[in-house]
């Protein structure tokens, strides 16, 4: 038999306190409880896809789906918690296509400069700002958001569902190139600090196109992201320049469809875009270059349009007059109206994201830039792109969709990502431009992360 001291006893009790320390420290973690149900009541229900709002309506969550929606009582369950929606909207949680959760909210100095630590901590921050106006899904299309989402899912932290496409697979003098023109040449395959950290992957040729592809996938990626041609924030590159060849793009293809997914890409200009569909890509973000011909293409190839509302307004990124990058902004965003017409002559799939990089304030004013779609669209369909249509791209992951379920409606079965609004969101669109004081309950995965209803 073996003997215990007053050593070993010491060491157990410490033991013991450590377990009950890490049992609470995950409890807490694990964020907003999961009610056994949660029954919303007296709600005007946007849908995701109708043009208008149901009749007054009651809806049920359990767990984290929604199993109930009815025009009748909903009997409430022992234990269920009854919000009254007193006649507001209830809909689904806004999608963002097109985010960089990590670059969004930070200026690029310090993106540039910073302890990766103190840049993750601030996108953690970014995240929980994010679900707070009421995004609930976000499709991230560049940067080294792997870890943030990890934490997001397992309780550790509070955001959106992430769909990450990690680094930005770009050529060298590409639009992911944040070199410096000193650090050239590149020797012995010494890798750039963006690269290292995960914003970017250069790649020049078939192979190292693939090996950056596949090291995307290995780490999480539901999809991947290229850049096909100019920047508007990138040093080197002007808008008309069309990047890899069609043979490097194809590889990247390849390896996506082997792995079931899907290519993203960065473009503006119609050769950009009519060389990544013919290699296969199956979205396109941006293309306010887009030219007739092109549009035509898109939407006889089924390829998705990932488009922003760029204007030279209030939301436009703050390039310093006369500067090359301010140059590039104008042209760029004098193309969006002509190719929002386009995009609605031959009905191309269309998708909403905001794309904000390096400015904290604009990130703050994603519900704006919402609403603002109202100027080529009915507010019944900006909210139907928003949620029902942005949640058909996430869909094209397949098996890599990191949260198999229904997402972008409210229907019996689909996942409880809701919003409870105060008021008509179909007559007042802008009510999403204050979403402190407009969004009652923001609920994402049958988690209640705000009640003001309840109050």
């Amino acid at each position: 038999m073996s003997k215990s001291g007053p050593g070993t006893d010491g060491l157990r009790r410490r033991a013991r306190r450590m377990i009950r320390a890490a049992t609470l420290a995950a409890s807490l973690a694990a964020g907003p409880a999961l009610a056994e149900d949660v029954i919303f009541t007296n709600v005007r229900i946007f849908d995701g896809m109708s043009d208008s709002l149901s009749a007054p309506s009651n809806v049920r969550v359990s767990g984290n789906l929604i199993a109930e929606v009815s025009q009748d009582g909903i009997e409430a369950p022992e234990g269920a918690q009854v919000i009254d929606g007193e006649g507001g909207t209830l809909m689904p949680g806004l999608i963002d296509a097109h985010t960089h959760l990590i670059m969004g909210s930070i200026p690029m100095g310090v993106l540039m400069t910073g302890e990766q630590n103190y840049i993750q901590m601030r996108a953690a921050h970014a995240a929980e700002a994010f679900l707070m106006r009421g995004f609930t899904t976000a499709r991230d299309l560049a940067g080294p958001v792997f870890g943030l989402k990890r934490a997001i899912d397992e309780g550790y932290a509070v955001g959106p569902r992430i769909y990450p496409s990690g680094a930005m697979v770009s050529q060298t003098s590409g639009h992911g190139d944040y070199r410096m023109i000193s650090e050239l040449p590149r020797e012995g395959g010494a890798a750039h600090y963006t690269e290292r950290y995960g914003f970017a992957a250069l790649a020049d040729g078939d192979s190292e196109v693939l090996r950056r592809v596949r090291e995307n996938l290995m780490r999480g990626a539901s999809q991947i992201k290229l850049a096909a041609g100019g920047g508007v924030s990138s040093n080197y590159d002007p808008l008309d320049v069309s990047q890899f060849t069609e043979a490097e793009m194809r590889a990247a293809v390849e390896a996506a469809a082997a792995w079931n997914t899907y290519v993203t890409v960065h473009a503006y200009t119609p050769a950009a875009i009519q060389q990544a569909i013919r290699a296969g890509v199956r979205c396109i973000d941006h293309g306010q270059l887009a030219d007739e011909e092109t549009v035509k293409m898109m939407a006889e190839a089924g390829v998705w349009w990932s488009m922003q509302p760029f204007l030279d307004d209030e939301h436009a990124i703050p390039f310093p007059e006369g500067s090359p990058h301010r140059a590039k902004q104008i042209e760029m965003s004098n193309g969006t109206d002509t190719a929002y017409a386009l995009a609605k002559k031959y009905g191309v799939n269309l998708a909403w994201g905001t794309d904000t990089l390096f400015d904290p304030a604009l990130a703050t004013r994603q519900g704006e830039q919402l609403t603002k779609m109202v100027r080529w669209f009915t507010p019944a369909e900006v909210l139907k792109m928003a949620t029902h249509d942005n949640a058909r791209l996430l869909a094209l992951s397949g098996p890599r969709n990191p949260y198999p379920g229904k997402l972008g409606v409210v229907e019996e079965g689909a996942l409880a990502d809701l919003l409870l609004v105060r008021g008509d969101v179909l007559a007042e669109i802008e009510l999403l431009e204050d979403p402190e004081a407009n969004l009652l309950v923001i609920m994402k995965d049958g988690r209640i992360h705000k009640d003001l209803a309840s109050e």
